[in-house]
């Protein structure tokens, strides 16, 4: 097992990676450390009380924007508006609904207070990005993640109301095809990615991909819908 050290550039060569997808253990998650991870392809999961764990699995669930499918009946849903989607207004209440949200086969939860400090910084820093479901001005879904060059990480999402976060997700995906954002990286399988048109690549396809892909400019900062696309 590799220990990271004080140097936030130095990872061990992916192939390195055990056959639970860790990759290293330690470090720390200054913003430095994290955003040169997500562009080896490499993610921070671990729970409260643990050294911090560097993830890279194979194989790797990913969606490409450019082959989204929308299933028909949400679809409908998006079209008669019955939430509004908001990108980038309540940071805090996204990760806070995902760190409340219990899954099957988990106890507890892995956003703990230093990833919670982490990726808030990060989206100061306009690198960490919020897709949110609103009803009656109330949050009641949504996902966050990061994005680099045309790479958009998502790391986790919840719900209140029925497919509260699958509306916002749809529709953040739908905006960010419009501006070249060409993978989306949903980490582990779950059935409703892969409705979605997820797939899984081998962990080298994946990564091989990030590092073209993270070459161009990140677009850095507030996202909003009524941009548009640019």
């Amino acid at each position: 097992m590799h220990f990271l050290g004080p140097d936030p550039t130095r990872f061990p060569a992916i192939d390195e990676t055990d056959e639970d997808g860790i990759i290293a253990v330690g470090g720390d998650l200054t913003p430095e450390r994290l955003v040169q991870a997500y562009r080896r392809g490499i993610f921070p999961w671990y729970s409260e009380g643990l050294p911090i764990l560097w993830h890279c699995p194979d194989p790797r669930f990913v969606l490409e924007p450019a082959t989204l499918h929308v299933p028909r009946s949400l679809r409908k849903m998006m079209n008669r508006g019955v939430y509004e989607v908001r990108l980038d207004t309540d940071f805090e209440g996204v990760i806070d609904g995902c760190a409340r949200t219990r899954r099957p086969g988990q106890r507890g939860t892995w956003i703990t207070r230093d990833m919670r400090k982490a990726y808030l910084k990060l989206y100061t820093l306009g690198y960490a990005h919020t897709a949110e479901a609103w009803l009656d001005g109330q949050l009641v879904g949504g996902l966050y993640g990061v994005s680099l060059g045309h790479v958009f990480y998502g790391e986790s999402m919840f719900a209140l109301a029925d497919d509260a976060s699958k509306v916002a997700f749809a529709t953040l995906v739908e905006w960010m095809r419009g501006w070249g954002v060409a993978l989306v990286d949903c980490q582990q399988e779950t059935a409703h990615l892969a409705r979605f048109g997820a797939n899984p690549w081998p962990r080298a396809r994946f990564t091989a991909a990030v590092e073209a892909l993270t070459q161009v400019p990140t677009r850095v900062g507030k996202w909003s819908l009524t941009e548009g696309a640019s």
